[in-house]
């Protein structure tokens, strides 16, 4: 069943006023930076959660594609270690013995909307093919989603980045991100009626 879109939503969390929770955006200040790179459609969809990491992280920006050529590859910035964030053949598992392979900090590269439009950034921007690719391969155990899940890893895109923050930066960017996508979720699953 498609759900009604949310009327008058937070310019900040998408969500209804009642439920805004931007007052409980954690304010992270790391040492990986984050370039979330999202399909310009992602933008007006209030479920979507890769803003939210934005908003939350200091060391980040967003990339908008699906409205002209953009070049990621001018993207990466010197001094620090680019990876991807993209499942798939060949992506490493991201530990913390991966990032430990360098003393650079990471800028992690993470493609933002459904799967499809997801999917169709590394093929779409060949300037990045160089790019190291990592990817979370524990199963998503939760028994509640923003959206439909295609695969047992699936997750939201907020959610994604706290896992791999937990190798990145440790358990207490984990717990603020991971606290944040939760809060996300619960706003939204009370707006649906199905949660007080």
């Amino acid at each position: 069943m498609r759900m009604r879109k949310t009327k008058e939503p937070c310019p900040g969390c998408a969500l209804h006023l009642a439920r805004c929770i931007c007052a409980l955006t954690p304010s992270l200040d790391l040492r990986t930076f984050l370039t979330l790179v999202v399909h310009t459609k992602e933008l007006k969809r209030t479920t979507n959660t890769g803003r939210l990491a934005v908003r939350a992280l200091k060391q980040s920006e967003i990339v908008v594609r699906g409205n002209g050529p953009v070049d990621l590859a001018a993207k990466i910035k010197p001094g620090f270690r680019p990876l991807l964030f993209f499942p798939g053949e060949g992506a490493r598992e991201l530990t913390k013995a991966l990032v430990a392979e360098t003393d650079l900090p990471v800028q992690l590269f993470v493609p933002d909307g459904n799967w499809r439009q997801a999917g169709k950034v590394a093929g779409r921007h060949p300037e990045i093919a160089h790019i190291e690719r990592v990817m979370i391969k524990a199963p998503n155990t939760a028994t509640e989603h923003l959206r439909a899940e295609s695969s047992p890893e699936g997750m939201s895109t907020l959610q994604a980045i706290a896992f791999a923050y937990k190798e990145l930066e440790g358990t207490t960017a984990f717990e603020a991100l991971n606290g944040f996508y939760l809060a996300k979720l619960h706003a939204t699953l009370v707006g649906r009626g199905l949660r007080a």
